[in-house]
């Protein structure tokens, strides 16, 4: 199976967290989001005991919401001593709302508005991570009129391709995100930071992308940071304290994803930090990652039920389920593999390949192609979409009106709804 905690039982159902999904299904309805609590915090345990392992005291693991966002995961990242990063009013409403502790929070984004900003000054957000001179100087007049000197980073852009699909790559000199090193704008907007009054600019932070599998690239990531950051020191007598390299290490979603050994990795590049600041004469900065995929993705499961079967002779086969691209877009997006299984059947050996489509109306609604599933896969079956438990129900819509699936949390045996299923009342709720 692509992850351990998937397996099968005597029935020939497919299991999730040791638990059958076809009685799941039976019990919660379809589509659902299932969410195993253990690996979730079995995933958080890994990051901040590699970190711990590599830098002592100085470092935290942050979790990036905007993989997976609601109250109940805020929690666990209290409970887990995760720092987290949030990148809206609503992220950080659902940190509150868990009674979150929010000075371990980081509130970033590469368009804050003025809400955003006084929102975050006066809620008493630990850390803003500053994108641009606009948003600085606002930033800068908000903390004044609050009377609060707030902490801050600001975003850099190293330059560094993490040869990921384009639209997760941010770290590029022409992105969106950040001001780039390679044109002087990282030293410009430093240097007006440095001189605001209300405003205290603790380190710098970096993102190259997501689903990152090169070897090298937070090493890489790593080096052209510190470089700057003693080139800032050399030029404005300031030595930041803070290094936040991002996240962005990628997860197995189909057997031939490569498996990331996720403690070797960060010793790597504590390794790569330890060696340039030695050559640099630079004290090692507090370092921060900030994990989200990583995370959630491998604690996440989605079940449909099958409604068609559907095969058009001498072209292709389709099976048709309740579900689709409002509850995960990915594909749509991406082209984003995954994974699927029939999990009422789950290893019948006489196997056919389909398109996995969705109900929506739209000939781009595809969960996945050339899907390998039984051939007597029929109306009624459960099929289970592997590895969702980042950026799914996070980037889920009511697209023709459907009402967004629930989220269940799966834990020792027990399982709970932490987001209840929406329903055609939801759907009108705010209809006027």
């Amino acid at each position: 199976m692509i992850c351990d905690n998937i397996g099968v039982n005597a029935l020939d159902h497919l299991t999730f967290a040791g638990q059958d999904t076809v009685m799941l299904a039976a019990q919660y309805g379809t589509p659902l989001y299932l969410m195993d609590e253990q690996r979730i915090r079995q995933n958080f345990r890994t990051y901040r005991e590699a970190l711990s392992a590599a830098f002592g005291e100085r470092a935290a693991v942050l979790y990036a919401g905007k993989a997976c966002a609601f109250t109940e995961l805020y929690r666990i990242a209290a409970s887990e001593n995760a720092g987290i990063d949030v990148v809206s009013r609503g992220e950080l409403y659902s940190a509150m709302k868990a009674q979150y502790p929010l000075e371990n929070a980081c509130f970033h984004g590469n368009n804050k508005t003025d809400e955003d900003l006084f929102y975050a000054v006066r809620s008493g957000i630990g850390l803003i991570c500053v994108d641009n001179e606009e948003e600085l100087f606002a930033l800068d007049r908000i903390a004044g009129e609050l009377n609060v000197i707030q902490k801050i980073l600001i975003r850099v852009t190293p330059g560094i391709d993490p040869h990921t699909y384009d639209a997760v790559s941010t770290g590029k000199v022409d992105s969106k995100f950040g001001n780039a090193v390679a044109t002087g704008q990282a030293e410009m907007i430093l240097r007006e930071a440095f001189r605001l009054p209300h405003v205290n600019v603790c380190g710098v932070h970096c993102h190259v992308g997501s689903q990152v599998f090169a070897e090298d690239v937070f090493e890489r990531a790593a080096e052209v940071m510190l470089r700057f950051m003693a080139m800032i020191r050399e030029k404005c007598s300031v030595t930041l304290e803070m290094l936040d390299l991002g996240g962005g290490y990628g997860v197995r979603y189909v057997e031939d994803d490569p498996e990331l050994r996720i403690p070797e990795k960060i010793a790597g590049v504590a390794e790569q930090i330890r060696k340039i600041c030695r050559e640099l004469d630079y004290p090692v900065p507090f370092i921060m990652m900030e994990p989200g995929r990583s995370i959630v993705a491998d604690a996440g499961m989605t079940l449909y039920t099958v409604g068609s079967v559907k095969r058009i002779p001498g072209y292709k086969s389709y099976v048709s389920v309740d579900g689709g691209m409002s509850d995960n877009p990915r594909y749509a997006l991406y082209r984003s593999r995954y994974t699927v299984k029939n999990a009422s059947h789950a290893e019948d050996p006489d196997t056919e390949n389909f398109s996995v489509v969705g109900r929506l109306c739209e000939s781009g609604d595809i969960l996945q192609e050339n899907v390998s599933l039984p051939s007597a896969t029929a109306r009624g079956d459960i099929l289970a979409v592997c590895t969702t438990g980042a950026y799914n129900y996070a980037m889920s819509s009511q697209y023709n009106r459907l009402p967004k699936p629930p989220v269940v949390m799966l834990n020792e045996g027990s399982a709970r709804i932490v987001v209840r299923r929406e329903t055609l009342e939801d759907v009108t709720a705010l209809d006027v």
